[in-house]
């Protein structure tokens, strides 16, 4: 006998259903339950590999919420938590030895070197949540109700500036809300733009490659100079303009100045010419660095964490 997908709470009374016959786990039918549960913990998994060290600078993420989903977390529900299915869908590897003497060890590889590192992101106790378990939770169910994008690497970059915006409010009664709110405002700004993140639509003219040309069109026309250089070196707006306009520029700068240019960003109605003009402005406003740098020098340039605040660089726009 099978138990259904999913259900690992026998010993809390929790039914069991004889799914051998018309189901099982080797069922290769796309319409099998065992096929999508299988599938769904491939994205869950890339998910929290992402969110746990979402944004590792500040101790936020890692802290847990006053708000936890008390449904999910109460021992008497019929619910399997997402940190719960993770531990079930890992695998821990541990090797075997046996010494001189015929005593056989187990001991897990780079146990010690893992140590630090695994009790950074260290799980809280049960009947709490970390903050990156609720962006995990956003994540993965805007992942079960957008199947043709699913989940992308990056996603988890956009929400964070999101999630954090709502859940540090100094509203309490708005603080409570925020996973709601969150996830309201991430499907409304992925439906404005969800095709950076289709592959297949790359190079149309609504994909990220016609994006990033504009990028130098624009720069073309505020800076020929600058352009000219950038072009000479052959250092085409892939090797930094993708981060940039896929991610909104959430990985350039600290986290305080991301929300900063975010505010001027979403109240503009024409947000994503915006985007194109604060991208122009942060190479012009390091204009000189570039023009009397190398190829190697302005590579690693651009690709850096932005060490300018927020309001400068809008700063410069004008």
């Amino acid at each position: 006998m099978i138990i259904q997908p999913g259900i690992a709470k026998a010993n809390l009374g929790v039914s069991r259903e004889d799914v051998t016959l018309e189901d099982h786990p080797l069922n290769p039918n796309p319409d099998s339950r065992w096929n999508t549960y299988f599938k769904d913990n491939e994205v869950l998994l890339q998910i929290d590999k992402d969110v746990r060290r979402l944004y590792p600078d500040i101790a936020f993420f890692q802290r847990p919420t006053d708000y936890p989903c008390l449904l999910i977390l109460d021992p008497q529900n019929e619910f399997e938590t997402l940190r719960k299915r993770v531990e079930q869908t890992t695998l821990k590897s541990q090797t075997v030895a046996r010494n001189r003497s015929g005593v056989t060890n187990v001991s897990s590889p780079l146990k010690a070197s893992a140590h630090s590192s695994l009790s950074e992101y260290e799980v809280l106790p049960n009947g709490c949540e970390a903050h990156w378990e609720v962006v995990e939770r956003i994540l993965f169910i805007y992942a079960k109700l957008n199947p043709g994008i699913a989940y992308v690497q990056g996603m988890n970059e956009i929400v964070g500036p999101l999630y954090y915006t709502f859940a540090t409010d100094p509203n309490s009664e708005w603080k409570e809300h925020a996973e709601a709110d969150t996830f309201f405002c991430f499907t409304n700004l992925m439906a404005e733009i969800r095709d950076n993140f289709i592959k297949s639509l790359d190079d149309s003219q609504c994909g990220i490659t016609y994006k990033m040309e504009k990028v130098y069109s624009t720069l073309k026309e505020k800076d020929v100079e600058l352009y000219m250089k950038l072009q000479e070196q052959n250092i085409k707006p892939q090797f930094f303009a993708f981060r940039w306009l896929t991610l909104l520029l959430s990985q350039e700068f600290l986290l305080p100045d991301v929300i900063r240019i975010w505010d001027s960003l979403f109240a503009d109605d024409s947000r994503f010419d915006f985007l194109l003009l604060v991208c122009c402005a942060m190479l012009t406003l390091i204009r000189d660095q570039l023009l009397e740098g190398d190829f190697t020098l302005n590579m690693r340039l651009l690709q850096v964490k932005y060490n300018r605040s927020g309001d400068w660089i809008l700063t410069g726009l004008w």
